[in-house]
């Protein structure tokens, strides 16, 4: 029975990402962040922007679970 051995092949240098392409994603990720940390944490009283209960009822649990209180 014959073996082989496994030669060892040469590995590919990972693509290089340039900075151009990754800050207007990080800016769109970080203004949606923004945005969505203001509707779980100050979307009531008087900085709501929107009227009645509905946004926070919406984001109640996850104001309890990120540590904001509400009531």
């Amino acid at each position: 029975m014959a073996q082989t051995v496994a030669q060892p092949t040469a590995t590919a240098a990972p693509a290089k990402l340039p900075i151009g392409a990754i800050v207007p994603w990080a800016v769109f990720f970080g203004i949606l962040m923004l945005v969505l940390l203001y509707f779980v944490g100050a979307e009531q009283g008087a900085t709501s922007l929107v009227s009645g209960e509905n946004v926070h009822e919406w984001v109640h649990d996850a104001r309890h679970l990120l540590g904001f209180p509400c009531h």
